[in-house]
């Protein structure tokens, strides 16, 4: 068990993240000791790992929340055998590859812009070398 602090480190979410997620139902919310003081097991640190995975790609949190709904994390082929795995894993390939086909526009997008400010920077440089005098 672990608490909130130690969870946070363990998972590279702050305290106030991990209450957020609590509240806007991405993380169901942990017992809480006698005092009030949340409890974490292995189990969340597994899935809050595999939220701060997902969520460095930048899928959405909606989308993280689609794709962690059935709560299964698939280790390995072999539990993929039954129908409601099968899609599952049908229902994050296709987030995943919506996703993937966004981040692949948002990658054009940025190099048209990256070309744009190039061409201006070349135009600035050339201009400026063409105008300083030289000492």
């Amino acid at each position: 068990m672990y608490k909130i602090r130690h969870t946070a480190e363990l998972t590279g979410f702050s305290p106030d993240t991990l209450r957020y997620y609590e509240k806007i139902g991405l993380l169901k919310s942990p017992p809480k000791s006698p005092g009030g003081i949340r409890t974490y097991t292995d189990d969340d640190v597994h899935l809050l790992t595999s939220i701060h995975c997902l969520k460095k790609t930048g899928l959405s949190l909606d989308d993280i929340r689609e794709f962690i709904q059935d709560g299964q994390c698939f280790k390995n082929h072999s539990h993929m055998q039954d129908a409601d795995a099968l899609e599952t894993a049908l229902s994050r390939s296709q987030i995943l590859a919506d996703h993937l086909s966004r981040m692949k526009q948002q990658r054009r997008e940025l190099e048209e812009l990256i070309q744009t400010t190039q061409e201006k920077l070349d135009y600035y440089t050339t201009f400026l070398n063409e105008h300083t005098p030289s000492e």
